[in-house]
């Protein structure tokens, strides 16, 4: 072989090992920035009871036969406010799969109890095609009037003060439990037994102190949880007197939160109950 033969090879070769290293870095694996701090329930597409619908605005398991998400995660910074209103177009969410009955908003009507939003409007103001997705009953459980308009909006507001102080918060919400109580009395079932009311409303924000991801979080990081009954009565009643660990809500839900985060970090801030 000669010498330019042997040249154009090399060269050849050496340009074929560039290419394959870089294609991880051209074609790299997506995931969605509102699981960064883990996926709780391992939600996929395998099951209809523990269904991912991955958002640009949020992700959530939805479970077919409660009608309700099992939980909904999404990532609260200043990029995500703005000054788009609130558009309450609820409606059903045509992505869920063939054999998963998609709840309208006409099934709460006059159940007593409200289209109770996981990921909140509020959280989505800066597009109006941002706000609009948070009204899919995708992301609707039946919430007490009480709860929902009082204590719950309280945390929300809360939630949106921190980002103004320059907080990053990554926030997980859901229900369990069946059988809350609505203005109407209570009730395990809406809409025919088509959409269960739980028993339990509870929420985990993990406190960023600026932009970061699972590993920013460290032992020191706060994570506010709360568990609140879904119930009439709790509207006047401060969140704080509700907050709990969120070892106590993996143990009432079956969830692994914040599975991201290390586990010796985890094993810290999830036994801690919130103080601030």
């Amino acid at each position: 072989m000669n010498r330019t033969k042997l040249s154009i090879l090399v060269i050849v070769s050496f340009l074929g090992a560039v290419l394959i290293a870089l294609i991880p870095s051209i074609a790299p694996a997506q995931t969605n920035v509102h699981l960064t701090m883990g996926n709780p329930s391992g939600a996929g597409s395998s099951s209809l009871n523990n269904y991912l619908l991955s958002k640009t605005q949020y992700a959530t398991s939805h479970n077919c036969s409660k009608g309700i998400p099992n939980w909904v995660s999404w990532q609260l910074n200043s990029s995500w406010l703005g000054s788009a209103p609130r558009q309450n177009n609820f409606r059903a969410d045509t992505t869920l799969p063939s054999g998963c009955y998609q709840v309208s908003t006409s099934d709460y009507s006059g159940s007593g109890f409200d289209r109770g939003h996981m990921c909140p409007s509020g959280d989505r103001t800066d597009t109006v095609t941002n706000n609009s997705a948070t009204f899919l009953m995708t992301n609707m459980i039946p919430q007490a009037p009480d709860n929902n308009q009082g204590i719950w909006a309280n945390l929300e507001d809360y939630s949106r003060d921190l980002v103004t102080q320059g907080k990053e918060l990554y926030i997980i919400s859901g229900g369990y439990g069946s059988g809350g109580t609505g203005s109407n009395g209570s009730a395990s079932t809406i809409a025919s037994g088509k959409v269960t009311v739980p028993n339990r409303t509870w929420k985990v924000i993990v406190v960023l102190d600026s932009p970061g991801n699972a590993s920013s979080v460290t032992t020191s990081t706060r994570v506010i949880a709360v568990n609140i009954p879904n119930t009439q009565g709790v509207r006047d009643s401060d969140w704080r007197s509700y907050r709990v660990s969120v070892d106590s809500i993996e143990n009432a839900t079956g969830y692994d939160f914040l599975s991201n985060v290390s586990a010796s970090t985890q094993s810290v801030i999830e036994a801690r109950v919130d103080n601030q």
